[in-house]
């Protein structure tokens, strides 16, 4: 990348965790950050101060999540990689985050060194997830194991999903998603018609036990 800066993304509602990602990629690029810190500032930047090289996504911000505004910034930068940082299950995101257009996933307990690995393949145009995730994928693939329930969802459906099981109300979540309350009811409905539960309640123990949440 000698010769030319790259134009980098940084969105991450944690200071520290912006500071860092930052810090490790400075000893290994030549790189120009802008940090935002929410979707709003996000999908703002995305659109509005293109063109970026690399756009780093954390997945839980406030309001709208970083899952929810994927599709927004592949519409706004069709040709940025997305690799998404978060502190999430990777068995439960990373396949879910590819499928909404990232390059790649990454763990916030990856090393640095892997970070630095995972920046430098989206960078080349490849994807990149954990060597242990693919190899848990392949064995799927080679198994023909039957997706679990809420790997069925919309994005949409799996963002509220996880904001129900965080206690947030529906009005809330309309506010945040910038839909109306009756959409939010109507994404309730259906993803536990797929999840087969019929309350909150039972909807929390299924989040927990599939570790969604």
């Amino acid at each position: 990348m000698r010769g030319h800066r790259l134009r980098v993304l940084l969105a991450d509602d944690h200071a520290l965790v912006r500071a860092g990602t930052k810090e490790v990629l400075s000893r290994h690029f030549e790189a120009d950050f802008t940090e935002t810190r929410d979707a709003p500032e996000t999908v703002d930047a995305a659109c509005n101060q293109s063109p970026w090289d690399l756009i780093l996504l954390d997945i839980s911000m406030p309001g709208r999540s970083g899952l929810d505004i994927l599709g927004d910034l592949k519409k706004c930068c069709p040709a940025t990689p997305i690799l998404v940082l978060s502190a999430q299950d990777e068995e439960q995101f990373a396949t879910r985050v590819l499928r909404a257009g990232a390059a790649g996933y990454l763990s916030k307990t990856n090393s640095p060194a892997e970070l630095v690995r995972g920046v430098e393949r989206v960078l080349a145009g490849g994807r990149y997830v954990s060597e242990k995730f693919a190899e848990s994928l392949a064995r799927s693939v080679q198994k023909g194991t039957e997706p679990h329930s809420h790997e069925t969802l919309s994005a949409r459906e799996f963002e509220v999903l996880r904001m129900i099981v965080a206690g947030r109300s529906g009005k809330e979540i309309g506010a945040d998603l910038s839909i109306s309350f009756k959409t939010v009811s109507t994404y309730r409905t259906r993803l536990m018609q797929k999840l087969d539960v019929h309350s909150n309640a039972e909807l929390a123990r299924y989040a927990a036990r599939e570790g969604l949440v």
